[in-house]
């Protein structure tokens, strides 16, 4: 199912044995635009740390209760390696992370689980990166923080982040939500990841192979509504670009 990480903010995090706490933002990777970890706010449990849950703990989203199960107890959480306050998040301590937990390495293949394309939860570390390929370094965006930042097309700026869209299967960033107020008042558009040329984080720009009518033709998007697949047919048609399975 697709959620909107704005909705998502707030939803109880529910552990094996009682509230972990709740959804404070999501980081993810610059390179496969896929979410790395859930920043969960403790309350008093655990108060001045930052608590990371990586979706390969992760079970059901459940949108009408507002809620998302974690295949984690509280002890489990609280011997884990502390991040404190520190960011960004180092890969020394995600290699620490996923040592103690004992998953596979994200980082370590060329798909967006490493050496698989989807979350393996039932299988243990295996971090050796495939024969001839290089693992990549990833970069770990937060989602508070990318929301804000400008839109260009092809032709000049359209926009800026509004929000994003995530799998809640696969936790892909499926979509950028795009305002476009100061261009077409009023106007919401989906764009995906697949289709930026580049992104400047210095001055806070994602660049898109998109002219701007091109984008302002586009299906318009409704806060509220679900993303259906006919919308995504007719999305992507109208980009003409291919659409995920």
């Amino acid at each position: 199912m697709l959620e909107k990480v704005k909705t998502m903010k707030g939803y109880q995090l529910r552990g094996l044995d009682g509230k972990i706490g709740s959804v404070e933002e999501l980081y993810f990777d610059d390179h496969h635009w896929t979410i790395r970890y859930l920043v969960a706010d403790t309350g008093n449990w655990l108060s001045g740390r930052e608590v990371l849950i990586s979706p390969y703990a992760l079970g059901d989203v459940n949108s009408d209760e507002k809620y998302i199960d974690v295949d984690l107890t509280k002890k489990q959480i609280e011997r884990s390696p502390s991040l404190n306050s520190d960011r960004p998040v180092s890969q020394q301590f995600e290699a620490s992370y996923y040592e103690f937990y004992g998953w596979p390495n994200y980082w370590n293949g060329p798909f967006m689980w490493g050496t698989s394309p989807y979350i393996l939860r039932n299988i243990k570390r295996f971090n050796r990166v495939a024969k001839n390929k290089k693992a990549w370094d990833p970069h770990l965006r937060s989602s508070a923080d990318v929301t804000g930042h400008h839109i260009q097309a092809l032709d000049g700026g359209i926009g800026h982040v509004a929000d994003f869209i995530i799998d809640d299967e696969t936790w892909a960033i499926r979509y950028l939500v795009v305002k476009t107020r100061n261009w077409w008042p009023g106007k919401l558009v989906l764009i995906s990841p697949r289709w930026i040329k580049r992104v400047d984080w210095n001055e806070s720009k994602v660049f898109v192979g998109l002219t701007r009518e091109v984008i302002k033709q586009s299906p318009p998007f409704t806060p509220g509504s679900l993303v259906t697949r006919d919308y995504e047919i007719g999305l992507h048609l109208h980009y003409g670009q291919p659409r995920r399975a």
